[in-house]
């Protein structure tokens, strides 16, 4: 199958998903800290993703699917193998190439955010794309057959068994989060093309953790358990059996609350950039980093961005300490050094004392 040929079966093949029956997301039950984590970075995608940590069952991949039908439709260039926004100055070299031969306007059509699912054997070519070296020798033509990061641009990315992952294709995929651009170099040929995603990343303890180095670059992590309230499970089970029995009237039942949260977050996301985050905050927040630890200062940075996320999703103008210190938890704990003996560190008591003195 020819490349274009290839990219139009994935595509075809994502949005036929689109219109399974997706559970909603507000009829999860518990796990509020997974579901926080997945609206900041919905919110603000700079966070830089969120790895979800836990034993098989507790609804993470469920989580995840749900969200993308939360988040607003996409403006994008139609037939662009990138999902360009046509407004934006990020764009790709071929939607540049088409202003450039004189098309005053590119045209563009509303789509669904969607999730990309990175299959755990993919190939270093599979994920950032190839470059088609027989054409460009033969013809001079620089052909790129396009790779799961392509596809994942402005859209959602979920890597399910990241820890199985290659070390090599776990450090493209964060290199790309980090800098929204993914570069392939081929024998003296370069192309890149935007990769700019929410990231979200699960493993199974159980099975093998990721490298200290890898872990410390997901701006977010959460531990999830299983539910031990009985009355809860009990709502899980009867939940997701009248979800099986008819999906259409349970969405409709949860109809409302769906509307809600996607307003909220729709407002999140328009109102990020007018939330202030003061100095004296800041300062709080390097206190914590110094007090509990932790490498480098990417804890910092990422703080900030979360509170701010959250101060947005709560419809405040100003983030406080009280946000830091919720958020606290799942941007520290993964990066805190720990010594062979050494007591863990309890992250919600640390910041509340630190916090609390600022």
């Amino acid at each position: 199958m020819s490349g274009e040929g290839a990219w139009a079966a994935s595509a075809t093949i994502i949005r036929m998903s689109e219109y399974r029956q997706v559970y909603p997301f507000t009829a999860l039950v518990g796990q509020d800290r997974m579901r926080l984590a997945l609206e900041l970075n919905a919110v603000n995608p700079a966070i830089g993703g969120v790895l979800i940590r836990g034993e098989k069952g507790t609804a993470k991949s469920t989580a995840v699917r749900a969200l993308a039908r939360l988040l607003p439709e996409l403006k994008v260039v139609r037939g662009c193998h990138y999902s360009c926004d046509p407004d934006s100055d990020h764009l790709c070299q071929d939607c540049r190439g088409r202003l450039e031969k004189g098309e005053e306007r590119l045209p563009w059509e509303m789509r669904r955010m969607r999730v990309v699912e990175l299959p755990i054997n993919a190939s270093e070519d599979r994920v950032v794309g190839s470059i088609d070296l027989e054409a460009a020798i033969k013809s001079g033509e620089r052909r790129f057959e396009p790779g799961v990061l392509a596809e994942a641009n402005r859209q959602i990315l979920y890597v399910d068994e990241v820890n199985l992952l290659d070390d090599h294709i776990v450090d493209v995929l964060l290199d790309a989060a980090a800098m929204g651009v993914n570069v392939v170099e081929r024998e003296g040929i370069s192309v890149w093309h935007p990769a700019r995603f929410i990231l979200v990343g699960t493993m199974n303890p159980e099975e093998g953790d990721l490298r200290p180095q890898l872990l410390d670059r997901f701006g977010l992590c959460v531990d999830v358990r299983g539910i031990t309230d009985v009355r809860e499970r009990v709502e899980i089970v009867l939940r997701r059996e009248q979800f099986e029995d008819d999906p259409e009237a349970f969405m409709a039942a949860f109809s409302e609350r769906e509307e809600s949260e996607r307003e909220r977050i729709q407002r999140a996301i328009s109102g990020l950039d007018a939330v202030e985050v003061a100095r004296e905050v800041l300062e709080g927040i390097a206190r914590l980093a110094i007090a509990l630890e932790v490498d480098g200062h990417r804890a910092d940075l990422v703080a900030r961005k979360a509170a701010q996320a959250l101060s947005a999703l709560e419809g405040r103008t100003r983030a406080g300490v009280a946000e830091v210190a919720a958020v606290a938890p799942m941007v520290m704990a993964h990066r805190i050094r720990s010594q062979p003996g050494q007591r863990p560190h309890d992250v919600a008591e640390v910041a509340g004392r630190i916090l609390g003195e600022a």
